[in-house]
């Protein structure tokens, strides 16, 4: 009989792409990682890694008993979900995990919200990019994750994970208060390539939809200032230092001589929920998700 423990050693080693890396997740030495694995090959009679240059690699075999793990793990979700059928009212603690501008228009809502139609469940809020979050699902440290979608990511596909669309998050083209596109409803980003660029910094999951939306228009801006923070991108725009292209969920410092244009063609990124696969229709998960549904179209109009 498989060791579902030892099944969960070659999971993390499949998740974080080394030994070493899952050793440290799940609180073990590479050594310790490395015995799990061996016995379990063992036990199964196939090799499950083997070597590749100075580290290792999934065995074909690896692979396939993989997806029969993903399924085991999402129809334990489902099972525990079953057993506590009876106890359907929200309750105990909800873990929610969260790219940084999800927190205050989002996940902190969402919170008050709970706390006010659910007395008993408590929401734990952690702010995080979309790499950790899915880290924190996969090792049940977090029961929800708000993602912005990036190359990245898990494939949709991935039996890991439930990807679900949340929301559109659209970029506005921000310029000085007294810019001649100010006044307008909406502009052809064509009419900006010859402004000079404020854009966010290399390695920003934003920084790639920026110049893509730009190209698509025609042009690649002369990016003259980066950022990292948007309320930094802010000022920089009025002091008249550039324009910028920065998402609407983006909360920016008020009072300052700028103004935000929508774009025609809606260049926008993507935000999904996720959970791990089985756990959409825990009840605390799902009464989350639901005011998390009710909130995002206000948080983007």
């Amino acid at each position: 009989m498989i060791d579902l423990r030892r099944l969960h050693v070659l999971r993390a080693v499949a998740h974080y792409g080394t030994v070493t890396a899952a050793a440290h997740a799940l609180h073990f030495t590479p050594s310790a990682a490395s015995q799990q694995i061996r016995q379990l090959a063992r036990d199964l009679d196939v090799v499950l890694l083997e070597p590749q240059g100075r580290g290792v690699r999934l065995t074909s075999a690896a692979e396939s008993l993989l997806a029969h793990a993903d399924a085991i793990a999402a129809r334990w979700e489902e099972a525990e979900l079953d057993l506590r059928a009876e106890y359907s009212a929200p309750a105990g603690q909800l873990r929610v995990s969260g790219f940084p501008m999800s927190v205050p228009v989002l996940l902190a809502p969402m919170a008050v919200r709970l706390r006010e139609r659910h007395p008993r469940l408590t929401v734990r809020i952690r702010e995080t990019g979309a790499p950790e979050s899915f880290d924190l699902l996969f090792e049940g440290e977090a029961d929800l994750a708000v993602v912005e979608v990036t190359p990245h990511n898990p494939t949709l596909g991935d039996a890991r994970f439930d990807q679900q669309p949340l929301l559109d998050d659209p970029y506005d083209l921000v310029v000085h208060a007294d810019h001649p596109l100010a006044g307008r409803e909406r502009v052809d980003l064509a009419e900006a390539a010859h402004e000079d660029w404020i854009a966010p910094v290399l390695g920003s999951p934003c920084r790639p939809r920026v110049m893509e939306a730009c190209g698509a228009a025609g042009f690649t801006p002369d990016v003259l200032h980066h950022a990292l923070d948007w309320n930094v991108t802010a000022h920089l725009v009025a002091h008249r230092l550039g324009v910028a292209l920065v998402p609407r969920l983006a909360q920016l410092t008020p009072h300052l001589p700028i103004a935000r244009v929508r774009c025609t063609g809606d260049p926008h990124r993507k935000v999904l929920t996720c959970t791990r696969r089985g756990c959409r229709e825990r009840p605390a998960v799902a009464a989350a998700l639901a005011e998390l549904r009710e909130l995002a179209p206000k948080a983007v109009a």
